[in-house]
């Protein structure tokens, strides 16, 4: 059970998250912030990105977000230190840990010789999709157009490149699967 002074502490500490939910919220107008969101880092928006977040998710250290595109981040998800590159969309589910990672739906540039240093083409992006309950570890690059599966880890340090079925672990680069969730 709290005391007085345990109470009066929650309550300050809900009310500094408030406050930087609505500093937030009124210096980049293309953020939406959910319910109870705890911004305990800092954020930073460029170029035009749309972000929705979710109800009760946590933002730690530095969180970025970059690109004309979109970016929904679904609810009781933790975000720490990670840095989000779209063009297209990206879409993170309910209840996922995404940490100090890089998820980029796009290439910045077009690979064929003659085209490099031409703006991106639409061959250079697609939509990134983390399924609910997924786990990204540190220093890990998803790629455009991956899809990762429900339940599934992508281990420090991986590259993923093509889809991860749901409830698996992945590692390495290229990426490979070690270890599958039974039910």
């Amino acid at each position: 059970m709290l005391g007085a002074a345990g109470i009066r502490t929650r309550r300050v500490v809900r009310l500094v998250f408030a406050v930087k939910r609505g500093w937030y919220q009124l210096r980049y107008r293309r953020l939406t912030l959910g319910r109870d969101v705890e911004i305990r880092g800092r954020i930073r928006l460029r170029r035009g990105v749309r972000v929705t977040i979710g109800d009760r998710t946590r933002l730690n250290k530095l969180v970025r977000f970059s690109g004309p595109g979109e970016v929904r981040v679904g609810a009781d998800s933790l975000l720490n230190a990670t840095w989000i590159g779209t063009w297209t969309s990206v879409t993170v589910g309910d209840r996922c840990l995404l940490s100090d990672c890089e998820l980029l739906d796009n290439d910045f540039h077009n690979l064929p010789p003659g085209q490099r240093h031409a703006p991106p083409g639409p061959l250079t992006r697609a939509p990134i999709v983390l399924e609910d309950n997924v786990w990204v570890g540190a220093h890990a690059l998803v790629l455009k157009g991956v899809r990762i599966g429900r339940d599934s880890v992508v281990g420090a340090a991986t590259v993923v490149r093509t889809d991860v079925p749901p409830g698996v672990v992945v590692v390495g680069n290229p990426q490979q699967t070690v270890k599958k969730f039974h039910d």
